[in-house]
């Protein structure tokens, strides 16, 4: 008999340094169990003050009200850094489309336009 998964066992992020920016992979499910971690993981990098902090939503299997929340909290304790982040699959745009805060959110559809947004000199 399998044993069932523990959701905040099977839920991590991911970091990757892509100057001048930090990339959070979020996987897993973003509910009331894992939510303080996805924001935990968010301060812990904004303690370092990057430039450009992207959190990327991309493996994301279910984005609850408590992860739409951490994702407010997020937005508007970003110091100053300037947050990106990265929606772009059902589980995750949905939610957001639904509760109308892709109006409020710095989206992408993907970490290269995060990266790389239209209108910024890169090279």
């Amino acid at each position: 008999m399998n044993e069932p998964t523990d959701p905040a066992r099977a839920f991590r992020v991911e970091r990757a340094d892509r100057p001048p920016a930090v990339v959070l992979t979020v996987h897993g499910d973003v509910d009331m169990l894992t939510a303080p971690l996805l924001t935990a993981s968010v301060d812990e990098v904004l303690a370092e003050n990057p430039p450009v902090l992207v959190v990327d939503l991309a493996e994301v299997e279910f984005l609850a009200s408590a992860g739409l929340t951490a994702l407010v909290t997020i937005t508007q304790d970003r110091a100053s850094a300037v947050l990106r982040i990265v929606a772009a699959g059902r589980a995750t745009m949905r939610p957001i489309q639904l509760t109308g805060l892709e109006r409020s959110l710095p989206l992408y559809p993907t970490v290269e336009a995060a990266l790389h947004p239209p209108g910024r000199q890169h090279g």
